[in-house]
């Protein structure tokens, strides 16, 4: 087993999302992403199959979609979608994230 606490691991930077290896194995990834407010990732997708979920722990945003579809996140939330299909998001808050793709990329 495996015990990892994202909140203590992982902070926040000015510059930039924060990124942590959460996880990685044949199977899957796991990284947790924190955003400050107004930070983004952007719309972008990935040339593979499998599928992405992104879980929002803490803080608001937007997930940002094709054609500009935006989808509110809120703690709780979980996006689930082919790697395949463009993805992304917007903090309105901090937020932090925590991402799964399977099979890992």
């Amino acid at each position: 087993m495996k015990k990892v606490n994202v909140f203590e691991a992982n902070d926040f930077a000015d510059k930039g999302l924060k990124r942590l290896l959460v996880h990685e194995s044949p199977y899957f990834k796991i990284l947790n992403f924190n955003f400050k407010a107004g930070q983004e990732l952007p719309v972008h997708a990935h040339d593979l199959e499998g599928q992405v979920c992104l879980v929002v722990l803490e803080g608001t945003g937007e997930f940002l979609g094709k054609d500009g579809a935006v989808i509110p996140a809120s703690p709780g939330d979980v996006l689930i979608s082919e790697i395949a299909e463009p993805h992304g998001l917007r903090a309105n808050t901090n937020l932090r994230l925590l991402v799964t793709i399977a099979p890992p990329i």
